[in-house]
């Protein structure tokens, strides 16, 4: 089972394997999915009172809101992708930071 976790701002995470898509929230059939969400209960809205700047739609149906750009959780998406298809590069990187 995959545990792995991808920040999506102010210490906040979502599991990997559960994110269907990152969306920017300025679309209006976006806006309509998360007022249909809203009514449903499967808000989660993680931006502490900031602007939302992303969602990120989960396989549950839920929505997470986010203060952090869409590119951003993207770019931190692709990191874990790559770490897991290099670990050594995570070991030599320990090794570095071990001495």
């Amino acid at each position: 089972m995959d545990s792995r976790l991808v920040n999506v701002g102010f210490g906040n995470a979502v599991k990997i394997s559960r994110i269907l898509a990152v969306v920017n929230p300025g679309s209006s059939p976006i806006r309509k999915l998360k007022e249909e969400a809203r009514i449903e209960k499967k808000v989660i809205d993680v931006t502490e009172g900031r602007r939302t700047r992303a969602i990120l739609i989960l396989d549950s149906g839920h929505l997470v809101l986010s203060s952090v750009q869409p590119e951003t959780i993207n770019q931190r998406l692709l990191a874990v992708e790559h770490e897991q298809r290099h670990p050594d590069l995570i070991l030599a990187r320990g090794k570095v930071e071990g001495e």
